[in-house]
């Protein structure tokens, strides 16, 4: 678990963006390291460089089925005139190098992957020969599927080969002593698959934050369930989970908790035991039903010294109410986002996702962001003092917002992959000029 700093009295001011979101990265420490097996490291960030103890490959091998031959034996060697050699022997996957020595005149059978023999100065393919049938040249499935005493005796070559031919080279792919993984790196397929051919079963990471999301509205029915009387399909939770997760996250989702203080506060203690971090969307408004409120603003006064939650108001738009702090005796911290689909997305992107990246340790926690030329058939008008976020569609230099400003309006988001920044200062922004963007795919 993250431990927080004590938190400051809430001031009844309106915070900047900046300001929010560097008290969370100061509160947010990155999780303890652990030592995790390769199938559980998935996802995670390694603490320290990994060495190569073994070259890969660690010896000389064939990178075809077919011959392993000396370069003198099969030079000039065609199809009118083909090189005749005595084969010594068959060389698989898996068996000692030395077993046999390929002479002059002389070839081993070789599988790909099998090291290369003794004396052997490059391997040509079995589409090159004649399988040993004495005959033609013949199919590569054909000649797989001879028995060793079917190949034994000779073989012709119709084709010469160069030295180290169809040869994969010790140490070709990384040498004994190099530096395998940087600390810092995220464990994706490739990385594992690295890592277990350097043979290392085990490795020291950060584990994947475990990231409780919940959503609060008594008005909020699951999808697959029929819709009542005012009441809406909770999307946030599934939005907000899903967001988590693709930032690297092993998230949870509580399903809708209902407009009550008590409930809420006992839900929330119930997931501290598997949380990291706890994010929860609605109720931190000013209405008479904002429970989130009521349930956390006093929490840190029956809890440890230092916890509890701040409510504030930022200069930003969509979601100016936020909340954040920490809770329970480990002082887990939770971010408390608006309700609106749009403004709690928003807000996922600016707070919760750095908070997530700083958990995991990396060291670049932001999304990129871009300058691109604005395409729009009209100015874009934004309140004066707010930072307005718009979402967008980025492509090759240009942004065009899509849908409206409206916080709820989920469909304009899903067509979304950039978000517009208009500055707290800029009241209006002209078609064709230049804005930031935050990459959001």
């Amino acid at each position: 678990m993250s431990t927080a700093a004590p938190r400051p009295a809430a001031e009844d001011r309106l915070w900047s963006v900046d300001e929010h979101l560097e008290d969370i990265l100061a509160t947010v420490r990155p999780l303890e390291p652990i030592e995790l097996q390769l199938p559980d490291a998935q996802g995670c960030v390694l603490v320290e460089d990994v060495m190569v103890p073994v070259s890969l490959p660690p010896f000389d091998n064939s990178s075809m089925d077919g011959y392993a031959v000396r370069v003198a034996d099969v030079a000039g060697a065609s199809e009118e005139f083909p090189a005749a050699l005595e084969v010594v022997g068959d060389v698989a996957a898996g068996q000692a190098a030395d077993l046999l020595h390929v002479g002059p005149g002389q070839a081993a059978r070789i599988m790909t992957g099998a090291p290369l023999p003794p004396g052997a100065e490059a391997v040509v393919p079995v589409e090159w020969t004649d399988g040993g049938l004495g005959e033609g040249p013949v199919s590569a499935m054909r000649a797989r599927s001879l028995a060793p005493e079917q190949a034994a005796g000779h073989v012709r070559v119709h084709r010469p080969a160069e030295a180290r031919a169809h040869v994969r080279a010790k140490g070709s792919d990384v040498r004994a002593g190099d530096r395998a993984l940087e600390a810092g790196t995220v464990l994706g397929p490739p990385q594992i698959a690295l890592l277990a051919a350097i043979g290392r079963a085990f490795v020291r990471v950060r584990p994947r934050p475990r990231v409780v999301v919940m959503s609060t509205g008594s008005e909020l029915v699951q999808p697959g369930e029929e819709l009542g009387s005012g009441q809406i399909y909770d999307s946030n939770s599934f939005a907000l989970t899903a967001a988590a997760r693709d930032a690297g996250a092993i998230a949870y989702r509580v399903g809708a908790v209902a407009d009550d203080a008590d409930t809420l506060r006992s839900t929330i203690e119930d997931q501290l035991v598997r949380a990291d971090l706890v994010v929860t969307t609605g109720g931190v408004s000013v209405g008479a039903y904002d429970v989130v409120k009521e349930a956390l603003e006093h929490v840190g006064d029956a809890d440890e010294e230092g916890a509890g939650v701040e409510f504030r108001k930022l200069a930003m738009q969509p979601g100016k109410p936020q909340g954040f702090g920490s809770i329970g005796p480990d002082h887990t911290p939770l971010l408390a986002l608006p309700g609106n689909p749009v403004s709690s997305y928003v807000s996922f992107e600016l707070f919760v996702r750095p908070a997530i990246r700083t958990l995991m340790g990396l060291g670049d926690v932001h999304r990129p962001t871009v300058r691109a030329r604005l395409t729009a058939d009209k100015a874009l008008t934004s309140p004066k003092g707010r930072r307005q976020f718009l979402r967008a569609a980025h492509a090759e230099g240009s942004v065009r917002p899509v849908g409206g400003a409206g916080s709820h309006l989920v469909a304009a988001l899903a067509h979304a992959d950039a978000l517009i920044v208009v500055p707290e200062d800029v009241e209006s922004v002209e078609p064709g000029a230049e804005v930031e963007v935050v990459l959001l795919g």
